[in-house]
């Protein structure tokens, strides 16, 4: 049995309620379950924005690029998320959108392997889908396997670790090593995972990854992503988008092209400065939190949302932790494209997904027990009304 009472006591035994705190609540009686699409404000993002506009930007102009950090903003923040993924200092870039670096990601394996098959599955997030797809336009002889179950001939692998539909977790060891096996590196998109798993890259023998940091990092809208390579192959990689900020001598502007060792051979072309700074921000507060009780929350925030749902007779497609998240759980009905915007007219805010999934996020830092009873009894009361 669940009911509000139960929220209420979890929220008081809960941990990282005081982090809260660290965030804008501009509406203290709005429903925010959409964290794991964009997460919310912390309030130390608009004080370091103020201030790099105020400050750096306005007042000491360009000469910021090297009195204030900006040139090796990308690394520094790198270095600062690396932990939260299981990597090592040096293993991570934060640099550019998604889709730019899982494309350098999945052509800089195309050129490790010296392959030319590509598999994923039919299911993939599409962004995922669309880079692979167009890599096999311009690459002549490279072509596209859709499904995962047989990779015999397979050359690289690109897979979400956390399905944005049911936030299912994929075995990122013995993926990676089942992969291996067959010749084969993956490419893993982390998009769903930083910040709400307890990840493991290292360990988990992961050579190339990709994510975003504006969901559960909570970097702000159009915040940059992030590129991992393993320490031990970096230099061997060859990334395909060429720019100033990748070159070993940037600022020798005659010469022909020679990558940066390291990491920073993922850069290309200038990097956004007030978009950095807000996904420092917010990942300095995750690692502030601390992964481990992020993730332990987000499990715990699964198990009762899905207790909820099944309370109220809702149909969950989420499968319990530690087989999913517990970033989010989607609830299952034909009518989700029309309920959406009725949870919203009563202070409600969920995510969809065609054709009638609607998603609840369950972001720890900021996602009550109570919210998620709350919300779950709204869309009750809406389909029994």
């Amino acid at each position: 049995m669940t009911s509000r009472t139960i929220a209420e006591n979890l929220d008081r035994a809960d941990p990282l309620t005081r982090w809260r705190d660290e965030f804008v609540f501009p509406d203290p009686d709005l429903i925010y379950l959409d964290g794991n699409s964009l997460g919310r404000t912390p309030k130390r993002t608009v004080d370091a924005i103020r201030h790099v506009i105020e400050q750096e930007w306005a007042g000491d102009l360009i000469t910021s690029w090297w009195e204030n950090g900006w040139l090796e903003m990308p690394l520094t923040v790198g270095d600062l998320l690396a932990p939260l993924l299981g990597a090592r200092p040096g293993e991570v870039a934060v640099h550019d959108s998604t889709t730019v670096c899982l494309f350098q990601m999945v052509n800089a394996a195309i050129d490790l392997t010296g392959g030319s098959v590509i598999a994923v599955a039919d299911t993939e997030f599409p962004t995922d889908r669309y880079v692979i797809d167009g890599t096999a336009r311009i690459r002549p002889g490279v072509t596209v396997r859709h499904g995962l179950d047989d990779l015999d001939g397979v050359d690289v692998v690109v897979r979400s670790h956390v399905d944005y539909r049911t936030a299912e977790i994929a075995p990122l060891a013995e993926e990676t090593d089942r992969a291996a096996a067959a010749g084969a590196i993956t490419v893993w998109d982390l998009s769903h995972a930083a910040g709400v798993v307890d990840l493991d890259l290292e360990g988990a023998g992961v050579q190339l990854a990709a994510g975003c940091t504006y969901k559960f990092l909570n970097g702000g809208p159009g915040s940059p992503a992030f590129t991992y390579v393993r320490s031990s192959i970096v230099d061997s990689v060859e990334q395909p988008i060429r720019g100033w900020f990748g070159q070993r001598d940037q600022f020798a502007m005659d010469n022909s092209f020679e990558a940066r060792d390291g990491i920073g051979r993922m850069l290309n072309g200038t990097p956004g400065i007030l978009g950095l700074v807000g996904a420092r921000s917010g990942i300095e507060v995750a690692a502030e939190a601390g992964i481990g009780a992020i993730a332990a929350k987000a499990r715990t925030l699964g198990d009762f949302a899905i207790d909820c749902a099944e309370e109220f007779g809702l149909t969950c497609s989420t499968a319990r932790p530690p087989v999913s998240s517990g970033g989010h759980i989607s609830v299952i009905h034909p009518d989700a494209a029309t309920l959406q915007p009725r949870l919203a007219a009563r202070g409600v805010i969920v995510d969809k997904r065609d054709p009638d999934v609607l998603r609840f996020g369950l972001s720890p830092l900021t996602t009550r027990f109570v919210d998620v009873f709350d919300a779950l009894s709204i869309l009750a009361g809406m389909l029994d009304a």
